[in-house]
């Protein structure tokens, strides 16, 4: 890589040594991290209900009172990498009806577009090992809108823009808090906390804060898999401290000092267990239970915690009074007894603190070189969003779908429901998610997108990432990834091989890259790609389908339903993904088989498949999957009779066939004479097949041999749309839908019912999926890189020979490189500050352009749209589109500095 001169894990700096120490589990550094969720409720793992509606089985107004099965959740905080001590904010305004202790959001039929979050609040820094962390909440001074923005978000239809906190005026004139938690270790279990309320506002304000400590509830339930425990007991040890003790946890320490204008906490005792009597009207075995903070705060009931000052939930409690404009600091502090500081608090806690954030600094200063500030400001703000994005996730389905011994038990109906054929999968794990609010549940193909910006800070957390998947409790025996909590067994792009390609040469310097990684991953792999070969290819002619593919409502139909026609659906993606698949896999086992040959016929195995696949997508009854007319690649319904009828519908469908490109030189055959020889024989011998395969001699007697699907000249063909500005080129990126739908609309007649695809460069007008996400002209990062690293693939093998219109009609020629530079500039310009317009991922929101304390904010959304770069959908979801910053660090240089 030409930006990281020095290999991350090979420099000085404080923070590459601490990863070096956690790596060899020296110092165990990533104990205490992000982990804790930012919506535990309405998930999947937490429904017990005999239909699935996991929404209305747990409900926001059920989370304060409720005690959780399988996780925890919090605002802005921080556990262990079990989760078994929480740390979190909990806020009054003295206005709302409801202690503000988690995020609250839309659930999926509440909200226009699906389940949304209705909060501001931003991720502003963080360490790989979370040496150092900010984050940021903004919590307004009036009553928060819970009511209206339900009921106008009900009210509006799906053609509507949502109806977002903003749209409330509750932070208009500044009246509102900037909630600042900055989390500093002095060593691995010594965690120094400070929080700073900034009142915005003009005038004069109290608000009430209260960081709270708890144990997630693993003894109630009568449970006996791993992580199960005795009842833990926190008890007061002295004006300003709490002993916490736990049976897998050693002891220790929390303490609050006074704040900075003085005022001193009072310590509160209660038990992180339900209130039945509140949501069932059954008696409480103790009095003491989970919402006791938000009865002793906002109802003022004084009974509601402990007079004994012991539990397993506490609280520092201050009511701060905060000047006009001005700001208050609250400071605690986490340790274990056996590391714990002479003086918790005083000069040398906030040296601490200065020292992190200049370490910091340091770290991300050895990765943004020769960046100017505005990209150092949105690569740093997306690092911390994916590292900030950690989840302790934890479900063990056997134990799931019967029900624990101490709770009732579950209904019958889900033994038959979902997930009833993943028995084997236990996790309990830090893994990283898509959106701690919206998607607070790992999805496979986001996760490979995610390891490739984080392996350039964390290597190790993304090769055992990537391996943690491959492992048999993740695994299915036969061979499936599993792919998200609502539906394991769906199918998901085949990415993991990709991305674990591209970790093992971001994870080390070229002389120096984990070969043991990359077999252990090529070994699970193998059975990954022997499922989808046997389940995905109904007649074994190497063309594929797969279902929605990820790509939610990009089709005509619901991808993963029968089709209403009959038949099947011959997939271009689909074949085209398998075809990648293919090619990352004869890569990998090319690499590998230069320190072990047998991985040499593995390699012939993947290239003799991967041609297969490119025969079949081409040629398979006549043309295959491309058309050669308009010069694209198109989905088929392939009926009984086998007559088939194209979907020409111009898509990311059609894109997806270029991403399969590999390039082979004879200085690399030279080192595999088994492979070089099944090569040549195969040319000589499969002169139906070796056409597939482009050929070229270069000055230097090197010969190279190009593995592709598109010719030279299909390639030629598509990117014509690609670049066209009418078609698939954004000022952001490229779209997901050509905008030529727009004013032709692609419409299938079949039996007097008509099904349409038109351009929607927002949010989704169908409701295919839950309408919480678009395919159908947005801008997505995740497939904006591919494209941009595949235009790199192909320059590297027809060089300057090869160059484009860009943008198409505009007599502007250039190389496929720089077409891919072209493409990470538009990204880029998603996020960029424009003086006058302010940032397109925040449209036409006024107060990232007016108010002084919005304005270096970052949002990371879902996806774009198409025509303006507003950000849609999930508000959080920094990890596919997290790739953001590799772009930056790989394309925005500024060489000027």
């Amino acid at each position: 890589e030409k930006i990281q001169k020095v290999h991350i894990l090979e420099n000085e700096t404080a923070e590459s040594k601490r990863l070096h120490l956690d790596k060899s589990r020296s110092a165990n550094w990533k104990r205490w991290g992000p982990y804790l969720s930012e919506r535990q409720w309405a998930t999947v793992r937490e429904d017990y209900s005999a239909d699935g509606n996991c929404w209305e089985y747990f409900p926001h107004d059920h989370a304060r009172s409720r005690a959780y099965r399988w996780g925890e959740d919090g605002l802005l905080g921080i556990c262990d990498r079990q989760c078994r001590l929480c740390f979190s904010l909990a806020l009054w305004n003295e206005k709302d009806a409801i202690l503000k202790e988690r995020l609250f959001g839309l659930t999926g039929t509440q909200g226009n577009h699906g389940e949304d979050v209705k909060e501001l609040y931003y991720y502003l820094d963080s360490t790989p090992t979370h040496s150092y962390m900010k984050g940021l909440y903004k919590y307004p001074q009036a009553e928060y809108p819970y009511a209206e923005l339900e009921r106008v978000n009900r009210e509006r239809s799906i053609t509507d823009l949502e109806y977002e906190l903003e749209d409330t005026k509750v932070f208009d004139d500044s009246s509102y808090w900037d909630v600042f938690a900055e989390y500093a270790k002095s060593s691995p279990n010594d965690v120094l906390i400070r929080i700073t309320v900034a009142n915005r506002g003009k005038k004069a304000n109290r608000i009430h804060l209260l960081p709270t400590l708890w144990y997630r509830n693993t003894w109630i339930w009568g449970c006996r898999h791993e992580g199960c425990s005795t009842k833990p007991r926190m008890t007061k040890n002295g004006s300003n401290q709490v002993l916490c003790k736990h049976e897998t946890l050693e002891d220790f320490i929390f303490v609050a000092d006074k704040s900075s204008s003085g005022c001193s906490p009072t310590l509160l005792f209660t038990e992180n267990e339900t209130n039945s009597k509140r949501l069932y009207n059954v008696d409480n075995y103790t009095p003491y239970t989970k919402d006791a903070f938000h009865r002793y705060v906002v109802n003022n009931d004084k009974t509601a915690v402990s007079p004994k000052e012991r539990g397993t939930k506490i609280a520092a409690y201050y009511a701060l009074d905060v000047a006009a404009e001005s700001e208050v600091t609250v400071y605690c502090r986490l340790y274990a007894q056996s590391e714990g500081p002479e003086k918790p608090f005083g000069p040398a806690f906030e040296r601490i603190f200065t020292q992190r954030v200049s370490e910091a600094d340091e770290f991300y200063k050895t990765i943004q070189l020769n960046l100017n500030p505005e990209n150092q400001l949105i690569s740093r703000q997306a690092f911390a969003g994916l590292l900030w994005s950690k989840q302790f996730y934890h479900i063990v389905i056997d134990d799931w779908l019967k029900g624990d011994s101490a709770s009732t038990p579950p209904p019958a109906e889900r033994l038959q429901g979902r997930n009833k054929t993943w028995a084997h999968l236990f996790n309990r794990d830090v893994v990283s998610m898509p959106d701690k609010w919206e998607y607070p549940w790992y999805a496979s193909w986001d996760l490979a997108f995610h390891m490739v910006p984080i392996a350039r800070i964390d290597p190790e957390f993304a090769k055992d990432q990537l391996l943690l998947f491959l492992r048999e409790w993740y695994m299915a025996p036969n061979g499936q990834i599993p792919a998200y909590e609502f539906a394991f067994d769906d199918v998901n792009p085949p990415v993991h091989a990709w991305s674990v390609w591209r970790v093992f040469k971001l994870a080390g310097s070229r002389n120096n890259r984990d070969h043991r990684f990359l077999s252990r991953c090529f070994q699970k792999l193998v059975i990954n790609f022997t499922w989808w070969v046997n389940r995905k290819d109904p007649n074994g002619h190497n063309i594929f389908a797969g279902g929605f593919l990820g790509l939610d409502n990009i089709g005509i139909f619901d991808r993963s339903k029968p089709l209403p026609t009959g038949g099947y659906l011959e997939q271009a993606d689909g074949t085209a993904w398998m075809a990648f698949y293919a090619v990352c896999m004869l890569d990998i086992a090319l690499e590998l088989a230069q320190n072990d040959i047998a991985y040499e016929d593995m390699a012939s195995k993947f290239f003799e498949h991967f041609i297969a696949i490119v025969d079949a997508i081409n040629t398979v009854g006549g043309s295959g999957l491309w058309d050669d007319v308009d010069g694209f690649y198109y989905d088929r319904i392939r009926f009984e009779d086998g007559k088939n009828v194209p979907l020409k519908i111009r898509s990311m469908v059609g894109l997806v066939p270029l991403f399969s490109c590999l390039v082979l030189d004879s200085a690399m055959l030279e080192k595999l004479p088994g492979f070089r020889s099944r090569l040549e024989w195969f040319l000589k011998y499969r002169q139906d097949l070796a056409s597939q395969i482009a050929y070229m001699s270069s000055d230097c007697n090197k010969v190279y041999r190009l593995l592709a699907i598109p010719s030279k000249e299909k390639l030629r063909r598509v990117l014509r749309y690609v670049f066209d500005e009418d078609e698939f080129l954004s000022p952001y990126g490229i779209r997901s839908l050509s905008k030529v739908h727009e004013n032709h609309p692609f419409v299938f007649n079949y039996e007097g019912s008509s099904n349409c695809v038109s351009y929607v460069p927002g949010e989704s007008n169908t409701y295919i999926f839950g309408g919480n996400s678009n395919w159908r002209g947005p801008i997505w990062l995740n497939m904006n890189f591919l494209i941009m690293e595949t235009l790199e693939r192909y320059d590297y093998y027809y060089g300057d020979s090869f160059t484009v219109e860009f943008p198409t009609n505009s007599g502007n020629m250039m190389t496929l490189r720089d077409a891919s530079f072209q493409i990470a500039s538009r990204l880029c310009k998603i996020f960029a500050i424009n003086e006058l317009t302010g940032r397109p991922c925040h449209g036409d929101n006024a107060l990232y352009k007016n108010d002084p304390n919005f304005k270096d904010l970052l949002l990371f959304y879902e996806y774009f749209h198409g025509d303006t770069g507003r950000g849609c959908g999930a508000s959080h979801q920094t990890g596919w589109t997290g790739v953001i910053a590799t772009c930056i660090l790989k394309y925005c240089q500024d060489k000027s500095g």
